[in-house]
């Protein structure tokens, strides 16, 4: 799982089955980092990052668990933003660019909605074999 290309020397890293519970252990993760990190749980992008999170989760849990039994969070942190890829071994590879310019409302349209609107960038990365994927938002702080 390749991880963002900028200075981010905070790390964390989860891996959950990839069933149900796995939204909220993700969200709850999600805060403890953030805690432990010094961000502000007021600070503006902190609950749009647990949203945009929750909805990355879900669709791995939703269309990759018959092929990958795990969903894997790396959250990577810096002085001015923060990043965090959600990954599975399904090798489907959803567009970003087709979900921003759909309608608004659900799924990956949300994702790129608020990930923009916070001036934010999404990318989705392959694995070198092909047969996996990570969806990474990177936020300023």
């Amino acid at each position: 799982m390749n991880t963002p290309n900028r200075s981010m020397p905070l790390r964390h890293a989860l891996t959950v089955p990839a069933e149900g519970s796995a939204v909220r252990l993700a969200r709850e993760t999600a805060q403890m980092v953030l805690a432990e990190w010094g961000v502000n749980p007021g600070h503006p992008a902190v609950d749009p990052a647990l949203l945009i999170l929750s909805e990355l989760v879900t669709n791995s849990v939703r269309h990759a668990a018959a092929l990958a039994p795990t969903v894997t969070v790396v959250f990577a942190g810096g002085a001015d933003c923060l990043a965090f890829g959600v990954h599975d071994r399904h090798p489907d590879r959803p567009s970003l660019h087709e979900a921003a310019a759909g309608s608004p409302g659900g799924g990956l349209g949300t994702v790129m909605e608020l990930t923009h609107g916070l001036g934010g960038s999404a990318v989705v990365r392959g694995d070198a074999d092909g047969q996996g994927k990570s969806i990474w938002i990177t936020l300023p702080l």
